[in-house]
């Protein structure tokens, strides 16, 4: 199991209209991130990927450190939970046929 760190800029500019006041990162963004976190790991392209499950409990916020857990294959089936200050803010399930990009 691997476990990844993110953070986001206070600033982020995907926040400055999702949600005036009350600024959340979108679920779009957050998935995206994680699995941009996951690809360096590992030293693979996981895109195309197919989304097999994907479920957001909490949001999460501009400023936000967030730690990523993920298990499964290079080159398969990948499971990986975030989680912000303890609490569980998406779980994932993606399938992918990894290309290498390290040598």
């Amino acid at each position: 199991m691997a476990k990844l760190e993110r953070m986001f800029a206070l600033d982020h500019r995907a926040a400055q209209g999702h949600f005036p006041g009350n600024p959340i990162i979108p679920g779009a963004v957050l998935l995206s991130e994680a699995l941009k976190a996951i690809e360096t790991d590992l030293g693979v392209v996981l895109f195309p990927c197919q989304v097999k499950a994907a479920k957001f409990f909490y949001p999460a916020r501009p400023g936000d450190h967030l730690l990523i857990e993920c298990t499964g294959k290079v080159a398969g089936e990948i499971k990986f939970a975030c989680t912000v200050g303890g609490k569980t803010v998406l779980t994932a399930h993606i399938k992918c046929d990894a290309i290498p990009t390290r040598t």
